[in-house]
């Protein structure tokens, strides 16, 4: 065998265990970010701890989950509205959210904002709605 031939096996050898190597560690990462993301759909805890600030939110009859967590996002009551959107589809109460105005606070985890828009926690109806 010729120096060549030795040559060319030994860096085709070496190619494949890097590449081996680096879909590995593509695998391992993807599976620690999906256990994640995964993990804080479920368990993400509020945005502040303690007292937090109250906001007021109207949420509208024909409020899609993408609005409302751009809405929330966008009032610093949660820290990702695609995240968000996972939670509401799984939630118990999606289909018992009511149109209103609530008073929600950053201290509040996203089911505890959901079971006070069911709870009819409005603070006050929203204008030009008959009750």
């Amino acid at each position: 065998m010729s120096i060549k031939g030795v040559l060319g096996a030994v860096c085709g050898t070496v190619f494949k265990v890097v590449v081996a190597a680096a879909a590995i560690m593509l695998i391992y990462r993807g599976a620690v970010m999906a256990y994640d993301y995964g993990y804080r759909i479920f368990e993400e805890p509020p945005v502040t701890t303690g007292e937090g600030r109250t906001v007021a939110v109207t949420i509208p009859e024909d409020m899609s989950a993408q609005e409302m967590g751009e809405l929330f996002l966008g009032k610093g009551l949660i820290r990702d509205d695609k995240l968000f959107i996972l939670q509401y589809y799984l939630s118990e109460y999606r289909e018992d959210i009511h149109p209103g105005t609530f008073d929600l606070s950053t201290s509040m985890t996203v089911e505890e904002m959901m079971e006070q828009m069911t709870l009819g926690g409005a603070s006050e109806e929203i204008p030009g709605e008959t009750p």
